[in-house]
């Protein structure tokens, strides 16, 4: 990036969807801006005004979605990460997206948060920049291992792990202490976010293979027979996360 802001092009400029979602995420401090659902249009403000992210729905007139970030690759030198746009969740679809360059896929609904949150995860930050955001990390990890951004359980679960990073003695109490705590950031109940989250962990476990799961974690998961549970997911998450930040200038608040 040239700046701090990240410029993000989304791929609809339709009064009800793109114009409006490029507004939500100004108001959030991203430079967002829209172009016509084309597929020349859009690898056309690609080269000219070379955006950090590139949000583009599966369909696309003239030039479909995979031949625009091919293209891409291959004739731009600063090629940005594609967030692509889908109206049903397919794991086979999304697959294909993610091998052709895609760095993460959203299905419908969403919103402009969940959009924020997607596209400060594929963000490409400068090789001299080291990622200390926390906020980022979390989400970028839980995006990895294929939770869905679409669901209630997405949010819950990136909030859970956000508070027994900062809180470990929550996780000595999932029930009691943790799902309330979230609860009350959602103005909702601790039956409700336990619910959501464990949905989101099967919905993700479900879709994913043995190899990602592994990789994810770094050690063989498929011991596990069923799916973790939501506290054995957040610790092994947030364990995981600590490991990774511990040098960092994160790691103060960590172990304060």
């Amino acid at each position: 990036m040239k700046n701090d802001k990240i410029k993000v092009l989304i791929g609809d400029n339709t009064t009800d969807y793109g114009i409006k979602l490029a507004s939500e995420l100004r108001e959030m401090g991203v430079y967002a801006y829209t172009r016509r659902n084309d597929g020349t249009v859009i690898l056309n403000s690609l080269e000219n005004d070379t955006p950090d992210v590139a949000v583009v729905n599966l369909s696309v007139p003239e030039l479909d979605v995979i031949s625009i970030m091919k293209t891409a690759k291959k004739s731009l030198s600063e090629v940005p990460s594609f967030i692509v746009v889908t109206d049903i969740k397919n794991s086979f679809i999304d697959r294909q997206l993610l091998e052709n360059g895609a760095s993460y896929c959203i299905a419908r609904p969403f919103d402009a948060e969940t959009l924020c949150s997607a596209v400060k995860s594929v963000i490409k930050m400068p090789s001299s920049h080291d990622c200390n955001d926390l906020e980022i990390l979390v989400t970028d990890m839980i995006c990895r291992f294929g939770v869905p951004a679409h669901l209630k359980g997405y949010h819950y679960l990136r909030t859970a792990i956000l508070n027994a990073i900062n809180d470990g003695s929550v996780m000595k109490s999932v029930t009691k202490q943790l799902y309330p705590t979230v609860a009350r950031q959602y103005e909702t109940t601790a039956p409700r976010v336990e619910r959501a989250i464990r949905n989101a962990i099967e919905v993700a476990w479900a879709k994913g293979t043995a190899e990602t799961a592994d990789s994810f974690f770094g050690y063989p998961m498929r011991n596990y027979k069923t799916r973790p549970t939501n506290s054995e997911f957040i610790a092994l998450v947030t364990d995981k996360l600590r490991l990774q930040v511990k040098t960092s200038p994160l790691a103060n608040s960590f172990y304060q």
